[in-house]
């Protein structure tokens, strides 16, 4: 039911080899630390991974246009917005569909390079700060969630968006597979996760949480784990956290009622966990509960989905939030409550539903670059 990431600034003054070359030795210090600032800290941009018809061909594609560009609408009045196109053409293309619908192009660039398809939050780059507050590419490994779904292309996208953007990469594909969506971090020391979506034979056979952890703590810059068992094998994902509970902010878990989350079927020990969390420094989290819709989802082409959608997979932008709606009454409930929990911030929602027929929805198709 739902879905379907650099050392210092010197190594912009050496050649692409040289970056390498530095990328490596930042592997071998056990000693370096990185930090992941939350989604809700100033963006320098967004990036997003463009439909193409190279993959699942034309229809798939035509199918989720409208979905991007309406993105990249919202997203421009903030902040700067990297397209990943497949190729010259889809950037014609692309191009093309954003002046129609008279989408500002003096903050959108574009990369051209192949892709398997749009999900940027799992396999695209991770944007941290080193000890120095520069900007560095983690290069998490990627394998289509447990092999389920071809990934060679979306594999490389980190480490060409590095090369591209010449931003340094640390790689660390021989340490860790890890999805963006697999994890939730809440800007004070504290990463949520489901143990199936991670600690799970099809990405890290062998691995411990304890190793887990201190992979996380050294890269991330977490220092505290909220651990949920979920559930291997549910969907594609292996339950990604990021489709029923989100950190709304330090001190704000976003999730479900009880019941939308057996619905979703969170196991209830999961549920027991969730509710009785505390943060870092050992205080309990607020909670803000989103609706599941009232109806099962239909898709804008009349294709009843049987089974209904969750608001949780939002997105944090500069000054917005991106918020996936179904065309459903509970739309309206959904983007209220995100008024009240981001007053500052305008709640938008983006129509996802055939965006929701492959598994996914706004979180899951965007990827923030901090500023």
């Amino acid at each position: 039911m739902h879905k379907l990431l650099m050392i210092s600034a010197l190594c912009l003054l050496f050649s692409t080899i040289g970056c390498e070359a530095e990328t490596l030795m930042a592997e071998e210090n056990n000693s370096a630390q990185y930090a992941m600032p939350e989604e809700g800290a100033p963006h320098e941009g967004t990036w997003l991974q463009w439909p193409h018809q190279y993959q699942y061909g034309k229809t798939y594609r035509n199918r989720l246009d409208n979905t991007w560009v309406e993105m990249c609408k919202q997203l421009v009045s903030g902040e700067n917005v990297h397209i990943i196109a497949y190729d010259e053409a889809e950037k014609t293309r692309i191009t093309k569909l954003l002046e129609q619908a008279k989408v500002p192009m003096q903050h959108i660039d574009f990369y051209i390079l192949p892709t398997d398809d749009v999900w940027v939050r799992d396999n695209g780059p991770i944007f941290v700060k080193d000890q120095k507050g520069a900007t560095v590419i983690e290069d998490w490994g990627f394998n289509g969630w447990g092999k389920k779904a071809d990934y060679a292309s979306c594999d490389k996208i980190p480490s060409e968006v590095g090369k591209l953007k010449q931003i340094p990469v640390v790689n660390l594909n021989k340490k860790m597979i890890n999805e963006g969506g697999a994890v939730e971090l809440d800007g004070n020391g504290t990463l949520m996760a489901t143990k199936s979506a991670i600690l799970n034979s099809n990405r890290n056979p062998g691995m411990t949480q304890k190793e887990a952890e201190a992979l996380f703590s050294q890269y991330l810059g977490v220092k505290h784990f909220i651990w949920l068992e979920g559930v291997p094998g549910l969907e594609i994902t292996d339950m990604h956290i990021d489709g029923f509970a989100r950190f709304g902010n330090k001190h704000t878990i976003v999730t479900m009622s009880p019941k939308d989350l057996l619905y979703w079927q969170v196991p209830q020990q999961d549920i027991n966990t969730l509710y009785a969390a505390r943060d870092a420094q050992g205080k309990p989290y607020t909670f803000v509960t989103l609706p599941l819709t009232q109806n099962d989802v239909t898709t804008e082409y009349g294709k009843n989905l049987g089974y209904k959608g969750s608001y949780v997979n939002y997105y944090l932008a500069n000054g917005k939030v991106l918020v996936p709606i179904y065309n459903d009454p509970n739309d309206a409930v959904a983007i209220a409550k995100l008024q009240q929990l981001y007053p500052d911030r305008k709640v938008v929602g983006i129509d996802v539903r055939n965006l929701y027929e492959n598994g996914g929805m706004i979180h899951c198709v965007t990827q923030q670059q901090p500023l």
